[in-house]
């Protein structure tokens, strides 16, 4: 009888709650302001886990790149524990929480009310809270539906998703058919999941994909060029290049997916192969990449292809090319989705590019002194690496760059152009016909 009484006042055990020291997972693994952010949640009185891309990467050998948490906690009760915090979102309600550079996402469980959606099936708003267990059925594949609570030292496997990361398998809960109409991005997510952790896609997957994906027409430019922006620092967006035209993603959808995937000519094909080959070594690396550079990069061509429009003789080549990235960015206009401040790197290091050419005097000082010269610099690497630009002149700028100021001057002093003219014979006197006259 005594037993029972202890049984009840004892929390249950949940048979899904996993050892995450057997998985290789320990919560020294994770940021400081992660695991701080977890442990004043539940000192809080709230449920607060590690979820989704974080623990998919850990169980998969991989490095996390952002840390999310997952609460019952409102984002009104989050937003009473972290001031700092700021709700965004219409559709999904969600807490960012600032550290530094770094931002931390937090999200409340989601019930299995249906949301309200559009005619396609969108979801349009989703603000009914729930439970973990709910909120694991409302996410998209098993291996984002893993919750971890780095205070326990315990994984919650409610959707089975560490059997399909074991197995290398991207599986959707759910019907996908349904759960891509939802959300269409979705479909992208799997193209760069399958490509990223080399999971195999199911057949009903892709047909679902193939049959679906014109949906993503209707995204709002935002939402897909931050699944653009994944995909192209992902570590392998070759690979999730390939896919998007395997499972015949539209390439119009968005113009950066226009470039990536519709060439005019060879050399804009090896560019783009070279850029997108270079921004995954980096990544596998842990270097830094920059977006704006790659994208920078992507649209090259099409810059240039402007600029010969507008050539006229008249014009001068500065004027040419700054009409140009005007132009290109007025028909990107609200279909870019890229904000302002990456368009404006983008913009430098496209005008430094001519300024490269003078190596003679005083302008690659001033060049050497500009705030986006690395960048540029690197860009112009990048085009002498595929006959884009002149070897020797990316050569010249390596070598000054590793100068000290006396080699420097010696390197841009004017070059003396030798003098082509024959030396003049002198000629010799004449004759004085008066003075040979008199002395004959």
């Amino acid at each position: 009888m005594i037993k029972k009484i202890i049984r009840k006042l004892l929390p249950k055990s949940n048979k899904n709650l996993l050892n995450a020291l057997d998985f290789g997972i320990q919560h020294k693994l994770l940021p400081k302001y992660a695991l701080k952010s977890v442990q004043a949640l539940q000192d809080a009185g709230f449920e607060a886990y590690i979820v989704g891309g974080a623990v998919r990467d850990l169980l998969a050998g991989l490095t996390p790149k952002d840390f999310d948490i997952a609460t019952n906690a409102t984002p009104d009760e989050v937003r009473k524990v972290f001031r700092r915090g700021r709700i965004v979102g219409r559709r999904f309600p969600i807490v960012i929480l600032p550290f530094g550079a770094e931002l931390l996402e937090i999200t409340t469980f989601r019930s299995n009310v249906t949301a309200p959606q559009n005619e396609q099936g969108r979801i349009m708003r989703d603000t009914a809270f729930g439970t973990r267990k709910e909120d694991a059925r409302r996410r998209d594949f098993t291996c984002n539906a893993l919750y971890y609570d780095p205070v326990a030292e315990k994984i919650a496997d409610d959707i089975h998703g560490i059997a399909d990361i074991q197995a290398r398998r991207l599986v959707m809960i759910g019907e996908p058919d349904e759960r891509f109409h939802e959300d269409p991005v979705r479909m992208l997510r799997a193209a760069r999941l399958s490509a990223k952790l080399g999971f195999s896609l199911s057949a009903e997957i892709e047909n679902s994909i193939r049959k679906n994906s014109f949906l993503l027409k209707n995204e709002p430019p935002a939402r897909l060029f931050d699944e653009i922006t994944k995909e192209l620092l992902c570590g392998n967006s070759s690979g999730c290049l390939k896919n998007i035209k395997s499972l015949n993603i539209p390439a119009d959808i968005h113009p950066i997916f226009a470039i990536m995937i519709t060439h005019d000519d060879d050399s804009t094909r090896q560019f783009v192969q070279t850029v997108l080959q270079r921004t995954d070594e980096r990544v596998k690396h842990k270097k830094p990449v920059s977006i704006a550079f790659v994208l920078a990069a992507l649209f090259w061509h099409k810059l240039q292809q402007i600029e010969q429009d507008l050539h006229t003789l008249d014009d001068k080549p500065t004027q040419t090319l700054h009409a140009a990235i005007r132009q290109i960015r007025e028909d990107g206009g609200e279909r870019w989705g890229v904000p302002n401040r990456l368009f404006t790197v983008m913009r430098e290091i496209w005008q430094l590019q001519p300024q490269f050419a003078y190596i003679r005097g005083k302008r690659p000082f001033r060049l050497l002194k500009q705030p986006s010269f690395r960048a540029a610099y690197d860009f112009y690497i990048l085009r002498s690496l595929n006959q884009d630009a002149d070897p020797k002149i990316a050569e010249f700028w390596t070598k000054f760059q590793a100068a000290n100021e006396e080699q420097r001057m010696m390197m841009t002093q004017p070059i003396v152009q030798r003098s082509t003219n024959k030396k003049r014979r002198r000629r010799k006197p004449k004759k004085d016909n008066q003075g040979t006259e008199s002395e004959s």
